[in-house]
């Protein structure tokens, strides 16, 4: 059921000769105050074609438009405001969703579609920091709403396990590292001699030539720089892998930037058979002037490969491994113009896929108003981020709850959800000031607020004691309910609002919404009163724990069912 759809197309009876049925969606608002209608239809669009003030519009047209489901429709000023019918909306979208439970908001868009998302892909031998958590976490929940929508998915995790950085890393640890420290605390001692090579470089530049000379020496094969490698390589996985595992996070594929190093020569090849490659100052670059992006690097003048030449190379083996209908890339919004460039030589390759490519970027998380930095040592480990809130959780919960039967499993729930749903409820793009007190307050725009919404609702459900009966329902007549009600029908609009736009904020506010309608009827209704309307209440508050759970699922949360 589409409320929207059921005004446009009740408007549309009337005005169809002047706009047409998307063009009347479109228009169509919803009041900020519910007393003003469920929807209303601003008549200003129409005063040029009718040659009246909308508001005279407004008053004729609400003796015209009539729908079952409508109750009334008022004018008020030059908005045309819609009444629906509360006792019949109700009864079918309760029904709806106790028929579908988990199911509701599934769509068959991406039926028989595969789409492949490349997302997380942290730097071996680097700690995992929170600069990795947005990728990481928008990228997990696009692939559950993809899931959702239809499609085959394929995680991807292109791990950064090349380039001139571990030239750097290897001079770094044959001048100042040693091994016994390394094998005991790989990751920290290796961000530890990473940070110190660019402190040294700042009054010794000559230690960057000599990163770029080994680096060269590992793509040509030296067996000891590839042994240091492979064991950088090793140790950052299990690292990375113990963190997924935190956050509920997992991979199809981990091939890294390294799995493509003897499938270039061949990307290399084709650009120079279509003609593609120019030689600029030694380097061999593919002109993009007709696009209006500066040239492509394809390869340096030592001879060496770029990122563009790998991500280039990828493509190719990804469509022809997995087919891909539409190929995501979760990746920070710095990387806009690369993303350009290499979409622009696939399509001057000859790709068609290449129009299914697409770069959703993100901004930056914060601390203390700037960006973190892992050149400069300023990181805030992740893994020590989720830890803490999940002390900070438990310590909450035994305030709140010291008898709860399962604190640690509850406490993993809260302390890690509070920290992806404050990352998700943000419009991607826009940067997020890092603030754990801010993330784990149980009130507010958080996740502990949704969860425990959610656990309120489980609490009152235990309390009746009794099955709901989907084939008695009366229908619920009251304003509380009607805004839960609402709220509910807009979760599978979120849910491919949410596909379309890449953008994970839109069931976050949506559940946010959802919890507060439902807290504020709560307040205002004895919902477990013996009386006709027993049932469909119930009904009411298991439907909302059904959305709430399958929301924070698509988020990537879990749902306690008591906090």
């Amino acid at each position: 059921m589409d409320m929207k759809n059921i005004y446009a197309q009740s408007l549309y009876k009337e005005l169809g000769a002047f706009l047409s049925l998307s063009e009347l969606e479109k228009l169509i608002e919803t009041p900020t105050y519910d007393t003003h209608g469920d929807l209303a239809f601003p008549c200003f669009v129409l005063a040029k074609q009718f040659k009246k003030s909308p508001a005279l519009i407004a008053s004729e047209l609400s003796a015209t438009i009539n729908h079952p489901l409508i109750e009334r429709v008022k004018a008020d000023g030059p908005y045309l405001n819609a009444f629906f019918n509360k006792k019949s909306i109700s009864e079918q979208v309760l029904k709806h969703i106790l028929t579908d439970q988990q199911q509701y908001g599934s769509t068959h868009i991406g039926k028989g579609k595969t789409m492949t998302i490349d997302f997380s892909s942290p730097n071996i031998a680097k700690p995992f920091s929170m600069g990795h958590l947005r990728s990481t976490v928008i990228g997990q929940t696009l692939s559950l709403i993809a899931e959702k929508c239809g499609f085959d998915v394929v995680k991807i995790n292109h791990i950064g396990d090349w380039g001139t950085q571990f030239g750097k890393l290897i001079v770094a640890y044959k001048k100042w590292g040693d091994k016994a420290r390394v094998r005991a605390q790989p990751i920290m001692e290796l961000f530890e001699l990473y940070v110190r090579f660019h402190q040294e470089a700042e009054r010794h530049p000559e230690l960057e030539q000599e990163a770029r000379d080994a680096f060269k020496q590992l793509e040509d094969g030296d067996e000891a720089s590839i042994q240091l490698w492979t064991w950088f390589r090793d140790a950052s996985l299990q690292e990375f892998k113990r963190i997924y595992d935190l956050l509920g996070v997992s991979f199809d594929s981990y091939h890294g930037e390294a799995f493509y190093n003897d499938k270039m020569a061949d990307t290399i090849q084709e650009l120079d058979n279509k003609n593609l490659l120019t030689e600029s100052d030694g380097a061999e670059v593919v002109e993009l002037t007709n696009e209006e992006l500066p040239p492509c690097l394809i390869k340096k003048s030592d001879g060496a490969t770029l990122y563009a030449t790998r991500d280039i190379t990828a493509a190719r083996y990804r469509k022809k491994t997995y087919d891909f209908d539409k190929m995501v890339y979760v990746v920070g919004h710095e990387q806009r113009l690369h993303f350009q460039q290499v979409f622009a030589v696939l399509n001057k390759m000859g790709y068609d896929w290449a129009r299914n490519m697409v770069h959703v970027p993100f901004g930056f998380i914060l601390k203390d108003g700037k960006k973190m930095s892992t050149r400069k040592g300023k990181v805030v480990l992740l893994e020590e981020v989720l830890k803490e809130a999940i002390q900070l959780a438990k310590k909450n919960i035994e305030t709140k709850n010291p008898n709860l039967a399962n604190k640690d499993d509850v406490a993993h729930a809260v302390g890690v959800g509070a920290v992806i749903f404050h990352d998700l409820k943000h419009e991607r793009n826009h940067n997020i000031e890092f603030d754990l007190e801010d993330m784990l307050t149980f009130e507010g725009s958080t996740g502990p607020y949704v969860q425990y919404t959610h656990a309120r609702a489980c609490s009152i459900l235990r309390k009746a004691k009794r099955d709901i009966d989907i084939e008695s329902f009366s229908g619920l007549t009251d304003s509380y309910s009607f805004t839960v009600i609402k709220k509910m029908l807009d979760f599978p609009h979120a849910v491919t609002r949410a596909l379309k736009d890449y953008e994970a904020s839109h069931i976050a506010k949506l559940l946010l919404e959802l919890a507060r309608a439902f807290n504020q009827y709560y307040s205002q209704v004895k919902i477990l009163q013996h009386d006709s309307e027993l049932n469909d209440r119930l009904a009411l508050v298991q439907s909302v724990t059904i959305v709430l759970r399958e929301g924070m699922r698509l988020l990537g949360m879990k749902a306690p069912e008591e906090m």
